[in-house]
């Protein structure tokens, strides 16, 4: 018997490649990097990097809540970036996302993601149930 579950909705984006949107083992979630994809169409959100970080984070928040977890049950979150420039607006938008006491976080600079997109997160969960 595995303790793996596959955690997937529809309410985030497929995954583009042979991954889970997340993974859930007792105790923890571990949410797969998220892309400012529109979980309708596909595509990548246009317009400002906030926009699109807030797309990337209601992603996030979706397949959080799928395995039974809320943005306040997140202990680590990694958000990569293509110009480090966009760090203060996303930093503004991820402080609305995530409640205090606010999770570990690394932020890094990246030469390129997926699909062109400017940015990603992923993030690790306690699970409570």
């Amino acid at each position: 018997m595995t303790l793996l579950r596959a955690i997937t909705t529809a309410q985030a984006p497929k995954a583009i490649g042979p991954y889970s949107q997340a993974i859930a083992i007792p105790g923890l979630l571990f949410v797969s990097g998220q892309l400012p994809l529109d979980p309708a169409t596909g595509t990548m959100v246009e317009g400002t990097v906030a926009a699109r970080a807030h797309r990337v984070f209601t992603n996030l928040r979706a397949v959080a809540e799928a395995a039974g977890c809320t943005m306040g049950d997140a202990i680590k979150t990694t958000v990569f970036l293509t110009d480090l420039a966009d760090f203060p607006a996303v930093n503004a938008v991820y402080a609305e996302y995530f409640p205090q006491p606010h999770p570990a976080r690394s932020a890094v600079q990246v030469a390129a993601l997926p699909l062109g997109s400017p940015l990603e997160a992923e993030a690790i969960f306690v699970r409570r149930a």
